[in-house]
C-alpha cells in the first residue's frame, strides 16, 4: 500500500492547475444553471453562494450538503433530484474560498469559520430550530465534525464520509495532468471526461481569478487544523449519541480497502457504513449516484 501522503499529494495537482496555471474555461451551461438557480448570503461581508430547493410535500425533513476539496456544492449534483423527492428542503452551499461564494485575500480560512458560515445559513433560512441532517464528503467532513463538537441544535442525523486528513506537495502541472490526476482519485468504470473534470473546479477558479500562492497555503492550511485539532474532532464522533452512516467506495486510493474500513469500524464501532461496488473510489455520490442514493435514504428511513 502506498504511503498515504503519497496518494494524497496526488490531489494537489489538479488544485494547483486550476487555481495558479490554468486560464479559467468558460463556465459550462450546467454549471451556469447551477448557479442560476441559487442565491447568496451574507456572513461578515463575504457573499456565500447556497442553493435551497422545496423538495417534497408532505415531508418536513431537512438536509444540508457539505462538499469536498477542492470542489463546490455542484458535487451533490447528480443526486439532487433524488433527495428533493425525499426531503422537504434540500440545501447545498459553496464554502468562502470555493465555488461561486467570495475567495477574500489575504484571509485566514479555516474549518471553524466553515462551520460557523453553515450555521450562519442555517439562521438566514430561519431554521434554527428545525431538525437537520447533514451529508458531508471529504473536506466537509472535517466542518460537519466541528458542527458535532459544538452539539449544534437541532441535528440529529449525519452521514459522514469520515477520510483520513490529507498532506500536499505543490507542484506546477498542466490541464493534462490535471485531468490525469483527478482520474486518480476515480474508478475504471466512472472517469469523468476532460471537459467534466475541469468543469467541477471553473466556478472556483473563475468567480474571482486566483493566481497567488499565498490564497492556496492559506486555503490549505485545513490540513495543519485536522492534525492539530485531531482529538477534538475525532473525539466528537466518539462520544456522540447521533446515529452516524458511512458509504464507503472500496477503491477509494485516499482510504484504501480493507484498511481503512477496519480503522473505522473500531474507532467508530456503533456507526453504520454501506459499501459500493467493488470499481467504486473517492467520489460516491458522482461515481455510483444511484447507489449512493439508495444507501443514504435507507440509513435517513431506518429511524
Amino acid at each position: 500500500m502506498k504511503e498515504w501522503w503519497v496518494q494524497v499529494g496526488l490531489l494537489s495537482v489538479p488544485l494547483l492547475a486550476v487555481y495558479l496555471h490554468i486560464p479559467p474555461p468558460k463556465l459550462s451551461p450546467a454549471l451556469l444553471s447551477w448557479r442560476s438557480s441559487g442565491g447568496y448570503f451574507n456572513y461578515k461581508d463575504q457573499n456565500i453562494f447556497y442553493r435551497d430547493s422545496t423538495g417534497a410535500v408532505g415531508s418536513s425533513d431537512i438536509v444540508v450538503l457539505l462538499h469536498g476539496f477542492p470542489t463546490s456544492s455542484y458535487d451533490w449534483c447528480k443526486i439532487w433530484e433524488g433527495l428533493t423527492q425525499r426531503f422537504h428542503r434540500v440545501i447545498a452551499l459553496d464554502f468562502v474560498g470555493f465555488g461561486f461564494s467570495d475567495k477574500p485575500r489575504p484571509h485566514r480560512y479555516s474549518i471553524f469559520e466553515q462551520a460557523s458560515i453553515v450555521e450562519g445559513l442555517v439562521r438566514h433560512l430561519g431554521l434554527r430550530h428545525q431538525r437537520i441532517n447533514l451529508l458531508s464528503h471529504d473536506y466537509g467532513d472535517t466542518v460537519a465534525q466541528e458542527l458535532l463538537h459544538r452539539s449544534l441544535q437541532p441535528l440529529m442525523r449525519w452521514l459522514l464520509f469520515f477520510l483520513s486528513r490529507l498532506v500536499t506537495r505543490l507542484l506546477p502541472c498542466r490541464s493534462e495532468l490535471f485531468f490525469f490526476r483527478l482520474g486518480a482519485v476515480f474508478g475504471p468504470y466512472t472517469q469523468p471526461s476532460q471537459a467534466e473534470a475541469i468543469s467541477r473546479l471553473c466556478s472556483t477558479s473563475r468567480h474571482r481569478p486566483l493566481r497567488n500562492n499565498r490564497f492556496l497555503f492559506s486555503i490549505l492550511q485545513y490540513i495543519n487544523q485536522r492534525k492539530k485539532h485531531r482529538d477534538r474532532w475525532v473525539g466528537a464522533l466518539m462520544s456522540t449519541s447521533v446515529p452516524l452512516h458511512l458509504i464507503y467506495g472500496p477503491l477509494d486510493p485516499v482510504n484504501p480497502h480493507p484498511e481503512f474500513l477496519q480503522l473505522y469500524k473500531k474507532v467508530l464501532p456503533m456507526s453504520t457504513v454501506s459499501v459500493l461496488d467493488d470499481h467504486i473510489s473517492h467520489y460516491p455520490q458522482l461515481e455510483d449516484p444511484t447507489g449512493f442514493l439508495n444507501a443514504y435514504l435507507n440509513f435517513i428511513n431506518s429511524f
